[in-house]
């Protein structure tokens, strides 16, 4: 279950309990939970109310069996649930509605398994012994594969300079060169090119979550997104332009959370206006790479956009790439613009119109198309730097995102933006 920290020593907590409505059910679990060598007494007469009210004042156990025949709202009684358990604990519900919407739904929200009444003593003994295992298999590779998922949103200061060929490029070369399973997320949902790029056909798959929210978990995600390799799976779409986007950003937060649990690499083309809507979205990307080209204009939007980041994002690690770098032709020299937006240009990425001409006949991303051009071996350093700058993010202690943090960061924003103004 997805529950917050609670105080108490892991050790003092009891191996099972169970808060069950009818006495046959009580009396099918009894003999099985002794047979496990539980104490019967464990085994407490009430639902899944019951079970949040006892929770709430001690320590949850190891391996939670609820019913849920009473709740009216089960999935939202879980998420009650989840509020007063320790994390890492194992639930099993048991109910007596028999839909397949349902138990999808309840397994999505974390818990183990969802057994019908009348209970079998088979059917309960198994689903007891698979989350004992579960319970007791080492927790090491599974903090490590929390660790190894990386949220990478591309985000240009101006339209035109070239986010979206980063974005594709990006999720090419961690599918194919660095043989991770990769989500592209491309969210201009009118004039998007993420599939375009990669020569396929977008499909329907994220305007059905953006008009249905609550279709969103594992098997929506493989059905609607499409694959352009191996590890490559990508969610586009090309929404007529009669039509506005009509959303509250719950969609896009959700597939954001199934991505987590489904890839170990997740791409979001962000446009700015998304940013400006749903700011929600950047609360857990890891990294942004903010796409500049050296104008006054860009100068002026990364300005923006970087205090925003600090603001919003403290989090999150931020990139700052200088893509179509002509230098005789720059409007801004390259050190006046990193004085101008108080941050270091970490990448620069030459103009190579010959390069994206290529990629766009061939139907291919800019890096796979141009490997051996300088702006091409230049993305591939991106990647690399996306990589461990997501170690590093992993590795942030949790007093960097403290309240205090918070504090200090404001602090540190209003002071540029009164430079800022008083340099206006």
């Amino acid at each position: 279950m997805n529950a917050h920290w609670k105080s108490g020593s892991p050790n003092g907590r009891d191996q099972f309990a169970a808060y069950l409505c009818d006495e046959a059910s009580l009396d099918a679990l009894r003999p099985i939970a002794m047979e496990m060598g539980w104490q019967p007494e464990k085994c407490n007469k009430g639902g899944l109310r019951n079970a949040v009210q006892s929770l709430s004042i001690t320590a949850s156990p190891n391996i939670l069996m609820v019913d849920l025949s009473e709740s009216g709202d089960p999935l939202n009684d879980i998420n009650a649930l989840a509020e007063v358990c320790e994390p890492g604990t194992i639930v099993i519900a048991v109910g007596q509605v028999n839909d397949v919407r349902l138990y999808r739904d309840l397994i999505a929200s974390g818990i183990h398994d969802y057994l019908l009444k009348p209970l079998s003593p088979a059917q309960v003994r198994d689903s007891l012994a698979q989350a004992q295992a579960v319970f007791s298999a080492p927790k090491s590779h599974d903090a490590g594969a929390a660790r190894q998922h990386i949220a990478t949103a591309v985000i240009g200061t101006r339209g035109g300079v070239g986010a979206s060929t980063l974005a594709t490029s990006l999720a090419w070369l961690f599918s194919a060169d660095h043989k991770l399973p990769t989500a592209l997320l491309d969210l201009d949902i009118h004039f998007g090119t993420g599939a375009l790029s990669l020569d396929l056909e977008p499909g329907r798959g994220l305007t059905d979550a953006i008009e249905n929210p609550s279709r969103i978990d594992g098997l929506f995600i493989e059905r609607a997104m499409i694959r352009a390799n191996d590890n490559l799976a990508i969610l586009s779409a090309e929404a007529p332009i009669n039509a506005p986007l009509m959303t509250d950003g719950a969609a896009f937060v959700q597939l954001e959370e199934e991505f987590r649990q489904a890839f170990e690499m997740t791409v979001i083309d962000m446009p700015r206006n998304m940013l400006i809507n749903f700011p929600q979205l950047i609360a857990d990307v890891n990294v942004v790479v903010l796409v500049t080209e050296m104008t006054l204009a860009s100068a002026r939007d990364a300005i923006r956009m970087l205090s925003w980041l600090k603001s919003h994002a403290p989090q999150t690690r931020v990139i700052v790439v200088a893509n179509k770098v002509q230098s005789s032709l720059a409007e801004i020299s390259k050190s006046d613009f990193e004085a101008s937006i108080e941050n270091k240009i970490q990448l620069s990425i030459p103009y190579d119109l010959k390069a994206a001409s290529m990629a766009a006949k061939l139907g291919q991303t800019f890096a796979d198309a141009n490997r051996s051009s300088k702006a091409g071996s230049a993305i591939r350093d991106l990647a690399r730097m996306i990589t461990d700058a997501g170690d590093d993010v992993a590795g942030t202690p949790a007093a960097a995102k403290s309240l205090l943090g918070k504090l200090d960061i404001k602090s540190v924003m209003n002071k540029v933006s009164k430079k800022a103004a008083a340099d206006a």
